[in-house]
């Protein structure tokens, strides 16, 4: 059997024939990386047969490890790439099934993965569920997926407002990160920030359902604070972690595959492009490549499993470019033009980003929504306009199908529909005045904490 880099081989599914490249099955799929090595006759033969498989489960793997994107709608081609992946082991399709949950499919993905021993996928697809409509849970077929799902805890609403750091003598009860309780429909404290730890200009994200503080900064003259600081909900704690190398604030900070980015940012009233990479395994820093062009406080978002952010550019001019982990590059994605207005937000759903840009000059409590299709490259604008926060940018986070945002008069919450915002209700409005940055959190259960005390405007 030709064994060179570029190699093909004969694979026969069922009764029909494939041409794979061998060393990206080797790459990618445990059970060819096992024939291989087995020194089996197998492995020495002309030919693979896996007449266990379906033929198009097979070809959507072998789209998967291309770097291709199938659309799996029909229920029959999830199954397929469900058994396939966990067939031939290949944790890139277990992923990219992950990144396709949808409420139209996760409760079968949740059922096939739990059946073919996908943990991963049957893990993302639970909380999905968990997160999502309660006619979600209802429409799982297995007793046990249904008990997982039901002992998972929901992803709670979490804001964090602006602080600079304290001084040890000085308490100040406002200096606390605080979430949404919708049964009670009140903010509540979650946790009171360390006494060292700005939100003023920082980075805030979540990974690994840990809240990562980065980059804020003290005084008039933003001196960056040193230290970057993880807060773990499961056991009410915080630590400190190295803040990047270059220091740097009102950077934006974003949990993607695994990792801390730390993207742009300002020093010394300075934009910068640099970007760099945090491992929270090995707990060190990395540069990687370069946003196209110098940015401080750029929207980003994920959308199946791709990392988006919005640059500035002049002649009216919001750029969606995406970071690929592979090749370590920015990649230019598409352009909006609109007068005097640029995206100041931007969340995800399914194939689509919603970019939250300012109103007109002479009505900035306002703002307007467009949506990018990133299947199709097509933009269309929401119909309405949105309200901003008073005294801050608009914010929001989308949990599942709802779409979450604050300001001091409401909580809003909105259903996506059809491509539009439909509003679903109203709840209690931030107590406190300045800017928000918001997460999700899935908080341990009988945890409450005190109502947030309102502080006044100045």
């Amino acid at each position: 059997m030709p064994q060179g880099p570029g190699a093909l081989m004969q694979v026969w599914v069922g009764s029909q024939l494939f041409q794979a490249d061998r060393a990206l099955l080797v790459e990618h799929c445990g059970f060819f990386r096992g024939l291989f090595r087995s020194g089996m006759r197998e492995a020495r033969a002309a030919e693979v047969r896996l007449g266990a498989l379906s033929p198009d489960g097979f070809c959507t793997m072998l789209r998967v490890l291309r770097g291709e994107r199938p659309a799996l709608a029909a229920p029959d081609e999830l199954l397929q790439a469900v058994e396939c992946a966990a067939f031939l082991q290949t944790p890139a399709l277990a992923r990219f099934l992950e990144h396709s949950l949808t409420s139209d499919n996760c409760a079968l993905l949740c059922d096939a993965a739990a059946a073919f021993g996908l943990h991963d996928v049957f893990h993302s697809a639970a909380l999905f569920i968990r997160d999502g409509a309660s006619e979600q849970a209802a429409e799982l077929a297995l007793p046990e997926a249904r008990a997982y799902v039901a002992a998972l805890r929901p992803s709670s609403y979490v804001a964090v407002s602006t602080h600079a750091p304290a001084p040890g003598f000085l308490e100040d009860a406002s200096r606390t990160v605080c979430y949404l309780d919708e049964e009670e429909d009140a903010w509540r404290t979650l946790a009171a920030l360390p006494l060292e730890a700005s939100t003023l200009l920082a980075g805030v994200a979540t990974l690994g359902n840990k809240l990562y503080i980065v980059g804020g900064v003290r005084g008039p003259n933003k001196e960056v604070v040193e230290l970057g600081f993880c807060y773990d909900p499961d056991g009410g704690t915080w630590r400190e972690f190295p803040s990047p190398h270059q220091p740097r604030y009102d950077t934006a900070l974003a949990g993607f595959d695994g990792h801390l980015y730390a993207i742009g940012g300002e020093f010394q009233r300075m934009a910068m492009s640099s970007v760099e990479r945090y491992d929270p395994a090995t707990g060190c820093w990395s540069f990687v490549a370069n946003l196209p062009q110098p940015a401080a406080g750029v929207p980003c978002a994920q959308a199946r499993g791709r990392l988006f952010v919005c640059l500035w550019r002049p002649a009216d001019t919001t750029t969606v470019v995406e970071y690929t982990v592979t090749a370590d590059a920015w990649l230019p994605i598409a352009e909006l033009r609109r007068p005097q207005s640029y995206g100041h937000c931007m969340v995800a759903h399914r194939d689509s980003l919603y970019v939250v840009r300012n109103g007109p000059k002479d009505d900035f409590l306002h703002c307007a929504i467009d949506c990018l299709n990133l299947a199709t490259g097509q933009w269309t604008a929401l119909p309405g306009q949105f309200v901003n926060s008073k005294g801050a940018l608009f914010t929001a986070v989308v949990r599942g199908d709802t779409v979450y945002t604050v300001n001091r008069m409401f909580t809003l919450l909105y259903a996506i529909e059809g491509g539009t915002w439909r509003l679903l209700r109203e709840k209690a409005g931030f107590p406190r005045p300045g800017s928000l940055q918001t997460v999700l959190l899935r908080l341990p259960p009988g945890a409450r904490g005190q109502v947030a005390s309102t502080t006044p405007e100045l």
